[in-house]
């Protein structure tokens, strides 16, 4: 699991937990199924109006010789429909197997990662 970060109207952070698939320089996160407040979802228009986004992915182990995280900064795009949509949809079907038993059905955040930093123990 990763967390999305994108900016709010207010210039605040807004950061939520997502699953990923990643090709080549283009992370995809998708809006599935599981209930939500609203159909229009914060991080999506977020990435709307302020495309700048960092996803940081994280490992913690007890034995902190093990820990590791990656922080992705990119520009967000939103995928309402078409062939980059459907593509990113059967990288995470490939991934996830809940998505290959309840495909989502809202929009897909693409990520074209301009920037990526890492650490490890």
């Amino acid at each position: 699991m990763a967390r999305l970060a994108t900016i709010d109207p207010g210039g605040r952070p807004h950061l939520v937990p997502i699953v990923f698939a990643v090709e080549g320089d283009t992370l995809y996160s998708a809006v599935d199924r599981k209930p939500k407040r609203s159909r229009t979802l914060r991080r999506i228009e977020n990435a709307r109006a302020r495309p700048d986004v960092t996803i940081l992915v994280d490992h913690y182990d007890d034995d902190w010789s093990r820990l590791w995280w990656i922080r992705l900064r990119g520009r967000a795009r939103v995928l309402d429909d078409g062939a980059e949509r459907e593509r990113a949809l059967a990288l995470l079907a490939e991934k996830y197997p809940q998505y290959r038993d309840e495909p989502p059905d809202g929009p897909v955040l693409a990520v074209d990662i301009t920037e990526v930093r890492d650490w490890a123990a």
